[in-house]
């Protein structure tokens, strides 16, 4: 890896301080000097380390999408709007309990916890909620768990943190579902810059979830106790356009929130992500605009198109050609946060030149802002 490796205080300095931290959990479990706290990652104590894993595997230190690309993919980073993949096609699952604890077609969740009764893995790295909207990486060996955790979570989440604990276990073949950052860290984990200490070999299934930002969990929470006195929710959504609103399950019904207002919570890193669809992964899924009960699948590896036709044999899932307007849309809407992306960085720099944690991404330069 051409990159340069710093330490903890680099990191705590380069990313933590200036809001660039996404929270994907990359840096927790790998040492005591990392903490999480209610949505916040914190540096304990001085660590004098001048090169350390949680600067690596961060997704907002240096990082080259060429490097990651070609160690996932064998190809070099593409630079367009959906990234290196085989094949875009709709797919649901057929399975009713899934359905019912999922969020639109349930196939992320179908896909893990067939690949978990089949032996395809020993155990799964997922997001589950916990009380008061705070969520956490959870590890799941069965179909209960992987469901426990089922559903759309808007809420920024460490879940990587549970990959390294798990990842010291005797599990030998592990899948992690993750927004785009996460799986990002997961591409910079497998250069394994440093000592082989990480076990990223473990690692052998990677189901990307679409993303175009998370919200920061202290502000918003405050936000919906004191102007909505809200104490559980249920399942969040966002319906696609014309809504514009963020629907929440409350005790009480259905409520929906002008997404406007959401959208000061929204953490500050997500404007610099270019990746709307975890590029970096086996699978990416998503919701079909117009078309409830179906997600967008996209194929990038044959193991994760193995997945599918093996989940697709056992009829726990259905499979369709997506329609080319939605295909169409997905891709303006993938390139379009590139874009804005490219933008907000050359605002924060102010230099073309500098582009933040983005290296190795030439193949970006048509999108860059004039």
């Amino acid at each position: 890896m051409s990159t340069e490796i710093k330490g903890p205080q680099d990191l705590e300095k380069e990313v933590i301080k200036t809001d660039l931290c996404t929270l994907c959990g990359a840096c927790l479990g790998l040492c005591p000097y990392f903490r999480v706290y209610k949505g916040k990652v914190v540096l304990m104590d001085n660590c004098n380390l001048s090169q350390g894993r949680c600067y690596s595997f961060c997704p907002r230190t240096p990082s080259s999408l060429d490097e990651v690309n070609q160690r996932t993919f064998g190809a070099p980073y593409p630079g367009d709007s959906l990234g290196t993949h085989l094949q875009v096609v709709m797919a649901k699952s057929l399975d009713k309990a899934a359905l019912a604890k999922s969020q639109y077609g349930g196939i992320a969740s179908t896909l893990v916890a067939l690949a978990l009764k089949k032996g395809m893995i020993d155990a799964a790295i997922l997001t589950k909620r916990e009380k008061e909207l705070l969520s956490s990486g959870a590890l799941a060996r069965n179909k209960r768990q992987v469901l426990a955790c089922a559903g759309s979570n808007y809420i920024a989440s460490p879940t990587l943190e549970a990959f390294h604990k798990g990842a010291q276990d005797s599990y030998k073949s592990i899948a992690a579902v993750g927004i785009p950052c996460q799986v990002l860290a997961l591409g910079k984990m497998r250069l394994n810059p440093l000592e082989d200490k990480n076990n990223i070999e473990k690692l052998s299934l990677v189901i990307g979830l679409f993303c175009t930002w998370a919200l920061s969990y202290r502000d918003f929470f405050r936000f919906l106790k004191k102007e909505y006195a809200v104490q559980k929710i249920g399942k969040m959504d966002i319906p696609p356009p014309p809504a514009n609103v963020f629907q929440m399950e409350l005790p009480e019904g259905l409520k929906s929130i002008p997404l406007d207002l959401i959208r000061p919570f929204i953490r500050p890193t997500c404007t610099v992500c270019v990746d709307m669809t975890a590029e970096f992964s086996d699978l990416s899924v998503g919701a079909v605009e117009g078309l409830a009960g179906w997600n967008t699948v996209i194929v990038r590896t044959l193991r994760g198109q193995e997945l599918m036709e093996e989940a697709r044999r056992a009829r726990v899932i259905e499979i369709a050609e997506l329609p080319g307007a939605n295909l169409d849309h997905l891709k303006e809407a993938a390139l379009l946060k590139k874009k804005r992306a490219l933008e907000n960085i050359v605002k924060r720099t102010g230099s073309k030149e500098n582009l933040l944690y983005l290296q190795g991404a030439d193949a970006l330069r048509p999108l860059w802002p004039d």
